[in-house]
Protein backbone atom coordinates (compact mmCIF):
# COMPACT_ATOMS: atom_id res chain seq x y z
CA UNK A 1 0.00 0.00 0.00
CA UNK A 2 1.42 3.49 -0.88
CA UNK A 3 1.24 5.99 1.59
CA UNK A 4 3.07 8.86 0.49
CA UNK A 5 2.88 9.96 -3.06
CA UNK A 6 4.62 13.47 -4.63
CA UNK A 7 1.87 15.27 -6.62
CA UNK A 8 4.14 17.05 -9.20
CA UNK A 9 3.10 20.43 -8.80
CA UNK A 10 3.50 23.62 -6.36
CA UNK A 11 0.23 24.76 -7.44
CA UNK A 12 -1.50 25.40 -3.77
CA UNK A 13 -4.83 25.52 -5.37
CA UNK A 14 -4.24 21.60 -6.93
CA UNK A 15 -2.65 21.20 -3.92
CA UNK A 16 -5.22 21.71 -1.37
CA UNK A 17 -7.94 20.64 -4.23
CA UNK A 18 -6.05 17.00 -4.15
CA UNK A 19 -5.41 16.95 -1.11
CA UNK A 20 -8.76 17.22 0.36
CA UNK A 21 -9.69 14.07 -1.65
CA UNK A 22 -6.80 11.97 -0.37
CA UNK A 23 -7.81 9.51 2.56
CA UNK A 24 -5.85 10.78 5.24
CA UNK A 25 -3.97 7.50 5.31
CA UNK A 26 -1.98 8.58 2.14
CA UNK A 27 0.68 11.69 2.83
CA UNK A 28 0.23 13.70 -0.52
CA UNK A 29 4.30 15.80 -0.62
CA UNK A 30 4.70 18.44 -3.09
CA UNK A 31 7.85 19.50 -5.31
CA UNK A 32 8.76 21.80 -2.73
CA UNK A 33 8.48 19.35 0.19
CA UNK A 34 10.70 16.78 -1.74
CA UNK A 35 13.33 19.64 -2.32
CA UNK A 36 12.36 19.63 -5.96
CA UNK A 37 12.33 23.24 -7.42
CA UNK A 38 13.66 22.97 -10.94
CA UNK A 39 11.02 23.40 -13.63
CA UNK A 40 9.76 20.27 -14.43
CA UNK A 41 9.81 19.20 -18.47
CA UNK A 42 6.11 19.86 -20.46
CA UNK A 43 7.40 19.15 -23.98
CA UNK A 44 4.43 16.85 -24.90
CA UNK A 45 1.70 17.89 -27.32
CA UNK A 46 -0.87 16.08 -25.44
CA UNK A 47 -1.87 16.41 -21.81
CA UNK A 48 -1.75 12.68 -21.28
CA UNK A 49 2.17 13.09 -22.55
CA UNK A 50 2.60 16.23 -20.18
CA UNK A 51 1.19 14.09 -17.40
CA UNK A 52 3.49 11.65 -17.76
CA UNK A 53 6.55 13.19 -18.18
CA UNK A 54 6.42 15.26 -15.75
CA UNK A 55 5.58 11.89 -13.08
CA UNK A 56 8.25 9.93 -14.60
CA UNK A 57 11.26 12.39 -14.23
CA UNK A 58 10.08 13.04 -10.32
CA UNK A 59 10.14 9.05 -10.25
CA UNK A 60 13.67 8.83 -11.90
CA UNK A 61 15.21 12.37 -10.26
CA UNK A 62 14.03 11.84 -6.83
CA UNK A 63 13.28 7.74 -6.38
CA UNK A 64 9.28 8.26 -4.92
CA UNK A 65 6.45 7.03 -6.89
CA UNK A 66 4.79 10.48 -8.44
CA UNK A 67 1.83 11.54 -9.86
CA UNK A 68 1.44 14.64 -12.06
CA UNK A 69 -1.55 16.20 -13.83
CA UNK A 70 -2.18 18.18 -17.03
CA UNK A 71 -4.89 20.14 -17.40
CA UNK A 72 -6.79 22.43 -20.54
CA UNK A 73 -9.69 23.70 -21.73
CA UNK A 74 -11.08 22.20 -24.96
CA UNK A 75 -13.66 25.11 -26.40
CA UNK A 76 -15.23 23.72 -29.45
CA UNK A 77 -15.66 26.46 -31.62
CA UNK A 78 -11.71 26.66 -31.42
CA UNK A 79 -11.29 23.13 -32.74
CA UNK A 80 -10.26 22.07 -29.12
CA UNK A 81 -7.89 25.26 -28.45
CA UNK A 82 -6.36 26.16 -26.24
CA UNK A 83 -6.02 22.88 -25.27
CA UNK A 84 -2.59 21.67 -24.12
CA UNK A 85 -1.85 25.16 -24.08
CA UNK A 86 -4.62 26.55 -21.68
CA UNK A 87 -1.77 27.37 -19.30
CA UNK A 88 0.22 29.75 -21.30
CA UNK A 89 -2.43 30.65 -24.06
CA UNK A 90 -2.11 34.35 -24.30
CA UNK A 91 1.96 34.14 -23.71
CA UNK A 92 4.87 32.27 -21.63
CA UNK A 93 4.41 34.45 -18.38
CA UNK A 94 1.44 32.43 -17.96
CA UNK A 95 -1.28 35.27 -16.36
CA UNK A 96 -4.48 34.10 -16.18
CA UNK A 97 -6.09 37.14 -16.84
CA UNK A 98 -4.12 37.32 -19.83
CA UNK A 99 -5.09 33.92 -20.58
CA UNK A 100 -9.09 34.43 -19.60
CA UNK A 101 -8.95 37.63 -21.83
CA UNK A 102 -7.53 36.25 -24.68
CA UNK A 103 -10.23 33.23 -25.22
CA UNK A 104 -13.07 35.67 -24.36
CA UNK A 105 -11.17 38.02 -27.59
CA UNK A 106 -11.27 34.74 -29.47
CA UNK A 107 -14.70 33.69 -29.07
CA UNK A 108 -16.43 37.26 -29.78
CA UNK A 109 -18.71 36.72 -32.55
CA UNK A 110 -18.75 33.01 -31.75
CA UNK A 111 -22.94 31.46 -31.38
CA UNK A 112 -21.13 27.85 -29.87
CA UNK A 113 -19.35 28.30 -26.37
CA UNK A 114 -19.45 24.41 -25.67
CA UNK A 115 -16.26 24.26 -23.94
CA UNK A 116 -15.25 21.33 -21.45
CA UNK A 117 -12.04 21.32 -19.03
CA UNK A 118 -10.00 17.86 -18.79
CA UNK A 119 -8.04 16.45 -16.52
CA UNK A 120 -5.09 13.63 -17.55
CA UNK A 121 -3.68 12.32 -14.31
CA UNK A 122 -0.60 10.12 -14.34
CA UNK A 123 1.06 8.08 -11.86
CA UNK A 124 4.37 6.58 -12.25
CA UNK A 125 5.21 3.61 -9.73
CA UNK A 126 9.15 2.46 -9.13
CA UNK A 127 8.51 -0.52 -10.65
CA UNK A 128 8.70 1.91 -13.52
CA UNK A 129 4.74 1.01 -14.74
CA UNK A 130 2.12 3.99 -15.36
CA UNK A 131 -1.24 4.30 -14.77
CA UNK A 132 -3.44 7.14 -16.64
CA UNK A 133 -6.80 8.68 -15.18
CA UNK A 134 -9.03 11.12 -16.81
CA UNK A 135 -11.65 13.38 -15.37
CA UNK A 136 -13.84 15.70 -17.39
CA UNK A 137 -16.62 18.18 -16.73
CA UNK A 138 -19.07 19.51 -19.79
CA UNK A 139 -19.76 23.36 -20.22
CA UNK A 140 -20.06 26.76 -21.86
CA UNK A 141 -17.94 29.83 -21.86
CA UNK A 142 -19.58 33.15 -19.93
CA UNK A 143 -19.54 36.26 -22.27
CA UNK A 144 -17.73 37.56 -18.89
CA UNK A 145 -15.81 36.88 -15.88
CA UNK A 146 -17.81 35.99 -12.77
CA UNK A 147 -16.92 35.09 -9.19
CA UNK A 148 -13.87 35.09 -7.30
CA UNK A 149 -12.75 31.65 -6.37
CA UNK A 150 -10.94 28.57 -8.22
CA UNK A 151 -7.95 29.94 -10.59
CA UNK A 152 -7.46 29.91 -14.20
CA UNK A 153 -10.39 29.81 -16.66
CA UNK A 154 -12.69 29.21 -13.77
CA UNK A 155 -14.53 32.78 -13.79
CA UNK A 156 -15.70 32.27 -17.25
CA UNK A 157 -16.33 28.23 -16.98
CA UNK A 158 -20.20 27.36 -16.49
CA UNK A 159 -20.42 24.18 -15.44
CA UNK A 160 -23.49 22.58 -17.43
CA UNK A 161 -24.44 20.65 -13.68
CA UNK A 162 -23.49 24.32 -11.90
CA UNK A 163 -27.02 25.82 -11.83
CA UNK A 164 -25.83 28.75 -13.94
CA UNK A 165 -22.70 29.48 -11.93
CA UNK A 166 -18.97 29.42 -13.49
CA UNK A 167 -16.90 27.69 -10.92
CA UNK A 168 -15.20 30.61 -9.46
CA UNK A 169 -19.28 31.17 -8.17
CA UNK A 170 -18.93 27.86 -6.45
CA UNK A 171 -17.25 27.09 -2.87
CA UNK A 172 -14.17 24.35 -2.95
CA UNK A 173 -16.12 21.87 -2.07
CA UNK A 174 -19.12 22.68 -4.64
CA UNK A 175 -16.50 22.17 -7.29
CA UNK A 176 -14.77 18.99 -5.74
CA UNK A 177 -18.20 17.24 -6.68
CA UNK A 178 -17.91 18.23 -10.55
CA UNK A 179 -14.80 19.23 -11.00
CA UNK A 180 -12.18 17.51 -14.25
CA UNK A 181 -9.99 17.12 -11.25
CA UNK A 182 -11.67 15.46 -8.62
CA UNK A 183 -13.07 12.81 -11.45
CA UNK A 184 -9.62 12.07 -12.61
CA UNK A 185 -8.67 12.04 -8.77
CA UNK A 186 -11.08 9.34 -8.22
CA UNK A 187 -10.33 7.01 -10.93
CA UNK A 188 -6.69 7.53 -8.95
CA UNK A 189 -8.52 6.38 -5.57
CA UNK A 190 -9.91 3.72 -6.82
CA UNK A 191 -6.46 2.62 -7.74
CA UNK A 192 -4.78 3.21 -5.17
CA UNK A 193 -7.52 1.88 -2.64
CA UNK A 194 -7.23 -1.40 -4.53
CA UNK A 195 -3.27 -1.67 -4.30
Amino acid sequence: MITSLCFASNNAHKLEEIQALLPPSIKLLSLADIGCHEELPETQDTLEGNARQKADYVRQHYGLACFADDTGLEVTALDGAPGVYSARYAGPQRLAADNVAKLLHELQGQADHSARFRTVISLALLDGSFHDFEGAVEGVITEEARGSNGFGYDPVFEPLEGGGRTMAEMSAAEKNQISHRARATMGLLAYLRNE
